[in-house]
């Protein structure tokens, strides 16, 4: 787990209203607003924006659950269930984006919103230097999407859930933890979008976290060690804790890493083997090293090295919050031989990818979701753009990665999920494993940093492994590696193919300002990557 998804998550245990802004109390009732009834009230923003003047229109109207449990060792601290329902109106009028939202979500509410928006745009006009220019969509009609869940998290009992993680909880004391926290982190958004386009767009959105953090103390020395869940945030329902047999992985050192289902139990207890294994462990000599990067490890690597700074609106200075803009600049993009790593390199930017985080079947400005190429072949080739900026690559259309984390926030461009395309050649990791002389095994995502450009950064992880001679032959602790984005993806040596293949990512990414928080997966197959600076964490300075 990330330390900002931490402290994230958290903070919500204590009060939900990070994710739900001028929302109500979950009522506990699930059932779904009616498309029909949604689609009146949708009308009601586009007639009365047309009338005002506004040149195009788009509405929202969404209804948000979200469902925190959170425990300590064998006891539950917190359950919090919040629900936010709303409407969000955005136009253009006067060649200018106005905004508005209501948490009245009636006629007359809807039309003082649009008005207010409408009112919004012709005051920002004035300050507008040239007009929006979107990009053409056609309109889709009344459509919906789903996420492919097998059953939603939300009809689960909380004295299930509250049983889970309690057992988890004892399971990792009896395997020698000292302390442990747990959480279940749920959110269903249903979201309704319709635009003067002629769209008319019902979305059911699921995503699941079950996750936790294990320490062990050493009472002789008082030094402590941690280890934290090896789940991957989903979009899936309650499926994902189902443990299939089928989606258990070892790595070459042992290490059980998880596919498309999650043992929450068997994981906190091998936590607590390993990290007593981790107290005993060697410390890192620093210097070079090649490094096998198992995918648990290597998505928070792409995430801000390859994902933030391929943001379009990032590349051009509009967004600088959350570790500023990017290096990756339209000039070495329209050079089109910048090496932004080796030939192995091949991103790729997607909402389609199945039990991904940003999986949907339309963005919030009503644009079908699909994917496209960042990197090919070690090149720069694109960008993450949405409608108002795909003029600016040329582009004839959105890549459908616009996104608001609630009805009350307005939409703006958000990262997809971006992943490394697997090897073509057929590689296991313990092949990868045996032709490396000498190296570090890196599994779990630990700490990260990372410059104001997105460029040089640190990353430390879970569990570091010495590779000498091809072999695993013993843990290490105190590692993190230094590079910076271009140097380090041009040591990109070797990828394993799609049977090694996952996906993990961030929960609560956060970007903008006022901050919105989105969810996203990375995928990635074990990569290896050579002469790595790695330092020694231990080690005092003079």
């Amino acid at each position: 787990m990330e330390r900002r998804d931490f402290l994230q998550f958290t903070g919500m245990a204590a009060g939900a209203v990070l994710l739900t802004p001028r929302g109500k109390p979950w009522s506990g009732s699930l059932s779904a607003i009616p498309s029909a009834d949604k689609k009146v009230l949708a009308d009601v923003a586009l007639n009365q924006a047309r009338s005002l003047g506004a040149s195009y229109a788009d509405v929202r109207i969404g209804r948000y659950l979200n469902q925190f449990i959170s425990g300590r060792e064998t006891k539950i601290q917190n359950v919090v269930n919040t629900e936010s329902y709303g409407v969000g109106v955005r136009v253009i009028a006067n060649g200018t984006w106005g905004f508005a939202a209501t948490d009245e979500v009636t006629p007359d509410g809807i039309g003082r919103a649009t008005a207010q928006a409408v009112a919004i745009a012709r005051a920002n006009a004035r300050l507008q230097t040239e007009p929006v220019e979107l990009a053409p969509q056609r309109g889709y009609g009344e459509v919906s999407w789903r996420t492919p869940i097998e059953k939603s998290a939300f009809d689960i009992s909380i004295k299930e859930k509250a049983d889970l993680l309690t057992a988890v909880g004892d399971a990792a004391l009896k395997a020698g933890a000292s302390y442990i926290y747990t959480g279940l982190f749920l959110v269903n958004e249903q979201k309704y979008f319709a635009s003067t386009d002629g769209s008319y767009i019902d979305q059911d959105i699921h995503r699941t976290w079950p996750n936790f953090q294990i320490t062990i103390v050493n009472q002789d020395t008082g030094k402590f060690e941690q280890r934290d869940a090896m789940s991957a945030p989903v979009g899936m329902g309650w499926e994902y804790l189902a443990a299939r047999p089928g989606d258990k992985l070892t790595t070459p050192a042992g290490v059980l890493v998880y596919g498309n289902s999650y043992d929450m139990l068997e994981d906190a207890r091998l936590a607590a083997q390993q990290g007593k294994e981790k107290q005993a462990a060697k410390s890192v000599e620093a210097g070079k090293w090649d490094l096998v990067l198992d995918p648990s490890h290597a998505w928070l690597t792409i995430h801000e090295s390859v994902g933030h700074p391929l943001e379009l609106d990032r590349v051009l200075g509009y967004e600088a919050n959350y570790a500023g803009t990017s290096f990756a600049t339209l000039d070495k993009w329209r050079s089109k031989a910048f090496k932004y790593g080796s030939p192995l390199a091949n991103f790729v930017a997607d909402k389609t990818q199945p039990h991904s985080l940003g999986a949907v079947g339309y963005d919030d400005e009503g644009v079908g979701t699909g994917e496209w190429d960042l990197v090919k072949d070690g090149i720069l080739v694109g960008y993450q753009a949405i409608r108002d900026q795909a003029r600016i690559l040329g582009l004839h259309a959105s890549h459908g990665c616009c996104y608001a984390d609630n009805w009350s926030s307005v939409q703006f461009q958000r990262m997809p999920n971006v992943s490394l395309r697997p090897g073509t050649k057929p590689l296991t990791p313990a092949q990868m494993i045996s032709g490396v002389e000498k190296g570090i095994f890196i599994v779990g995502d630990g700490s990260w940093s990372i410059d104001q450009q997105r460029y040089n950064f640190q990353f430390g992880g879970q569990l570091f492994y010495e590779i000498r001679k091809g072999k695993i032959v013993g843990m290490l602790r105190d590692v993190a590696y230094q590079s910076n984005t271009q140097e380090f993806w041009n040591a990109l040596v070797g990828i394993c193919d799609r049977r090694d293949y996952r996906l993990n990512g961030s929960f609560f990414d956060g970007k903008g300002q006022p901050p919105q928080i989105s969810a996203v997966s990375h995928g990635a197959s074990t990569v290896r990557v050579n002469g790595v600076n790695v330092i020694n964490t231990a080690r005092k300075i003079g």
